[in-house]
Parts: structure tokens; C-alpha cells; sequence
């Protein structure tokens, strides 16, 4: 399945996601030149830890010691390309869009602190202590929830394999994006995917976006009447 994304407003600069996504894949790069033993341990170096940070005595340690700093750092670490890829793709269809509206020092904080609020709730969520949290799955969700609170009635467009043929059809982006909500809620009380996949960051990531647009909403009406000249 093949999505785009019919947008045929007049289009702005955009420097947050592509410094994003740049920043995501050099991460990547970097992390997998490194030697072996050193590779394996970038994760536990740099990812988040489940099991803390669920008392206020575990907040004053991260704090004191700067690992509270991890629930950003693992954002930009990724288990394989797949996990890397997925994101990527994710980030640019709903990234640019978002925004072109709400700016690029806007989308940046939706992107760092939704994923940092994605990887706290990925901590707390999964019963089983140390597990390493990584990836910037909460971050994309953020993104894709504050999507669908600003363009509630886009539509996407999906290439369809039918039969021999492939089809083109227009649907209303909202439609997708709750199947994805309710996927992520499915497979976070389901399967032997709890724990090795964080999806609770994946679901604490979407609804951050949602409310970070909504409560943002009126700064971004300014914004583009001022951009517009009035």
C-alpha cells in the first residue's frame, strides 16, 4: 500500500523535519559504524531504562545524575533499519504537512517532548524493570496526532492492490489514523509484542500530539494570519 497526501495549498520553507529526519539517520549511520561491542552497548548508553521514574525519590536521581535526559536520547536510537525506515516514512507524510502550519519551532517541540512524554509512558507502562526503550515511535505518533487535530478532513491518498490491478482511492485521513490508534491500543495489551515493541509510547505519543494542537490552535491561527498579512 502506497499513501500520499493531497495537499494543494501553497507550500513554505520546512527545516524541523528534514533536520529531523537527517538527525534520525545519521544517528543511525554512526551507531552501526561503531565496533561491535561498542554497538551493542549504545542502547544501554543512550536508550531509556523501564521500571523508574515512578516515585519522587527516582525523578530527583534522574535528575541529579542527567539520565532523565534519556527519555530524549532515545528517541533518535533504532533497533534495525526497519524500525528506522518506518519512522522516517511516518515523520515526512504527516511532518511536513503539520508543519507548514504550525512552524518549525512548534513541530519540534510536539516532536521532542511528545516522544520524551511516549518513552515515560513506555517506562512506567511495562511491568518488567530494565527493558531498553528506544526509537522515535512515541515521537511519530505525536506527530500523527497532532495530524488528524489539525486536518480532521484531509484526505489520503492509497494505492490498493486489487486483484491484477492497482487502485487509487481518496480516503479521509481521520479514517486511517484511527485504524492506527486502535491497532497500537490492540497490540499493547496483546501478543508476546508487549515489552520488546513499546507501544504504550506509541499511544501516549499520539494523544500528546492531539492535545498539544488543540491547546496550540490559537497561536497557529496567528500564525498563519500573520504569515498571510492580516
Amino acid at each position: 500500500m502506497f499513501v500520499g497526501i493531497d495537499n494543494r495549498r501553497k507550500t513554505t520553507f520546512r527545516w524541523a523535519t528534514p533536520l529531523l529526519f537527517a538527525a534520525l539517520w545519521l544517528t543511525y549511520v554512526l551507531a552501526a559504524m561503531r565496533a561491535p561491542a561498542l554497538r551493542e552497548g549504545t542502547p544501554l548508553d543512550w536508550g531509556v531504562l523501564s521500571g523508574g521514574l515512578d516515585t519522587a525519590d527516582a525523578w530527583h536521581q534522574a535528575i541529579a545524575d542527567g539520565s532523565v535526559l534519556r527519555l530524549f536520547s532515545a528517541l533518535f536510537l533504532h533497533a534495525d533499519w526497519v524500525h528506522l525506515l518506518g519512522n522516517l516514512v511516518f515523520l515526512l507524510i504527516f511532518g511536513l504537512p503539520a508543519e507548514r502550519v504550525m512552524g518549525g519551532w512548534r513541530f519540534l517541540v510536539l516532536f521532542l517532548v511528545g516522544g520524551a512524554a511516549g518513552n515515560l509512558a513506555a517506562v512506567l507502562a511495562i511491568g518488567a524493570p530494565d527493558r531498553v526503550i528506544i526509537g522515535a515511535s512515541g515521537a511519530v505518533s505525536a506527530v500523527i496526532g497532532a495530524y488528524l487535530a489539525l486536518f480532521p478532513g484531509a484526505k489520503l491518498g492509497v494505492v490498493l492492490p486489487l486483484g491484477l490491478f492497482l487502485e487509487f482511492v481518496r480516503v479521509p485521513a481521520s479514517l486511517l489514523i484511527g485504524l492506527w490508534a486502535l491497532l497500537q491500543v490492540v497490540f499493547a495489551y496483546s501478543g508476546p509484542a508487549f515489552g520488546a515493541v513499546a507501544w504504550p509510547a506509541h499511544i501516549a505519543g499520539f494523544l500528546f500530539g492531539i492535545v498539544f494542537a488543540l491547546l496550540t490552535r490559537a497561536a497557529i491561527a496567528r500564525r498563519l494570519r500573520h504569515r498571510r498579512g492580516y
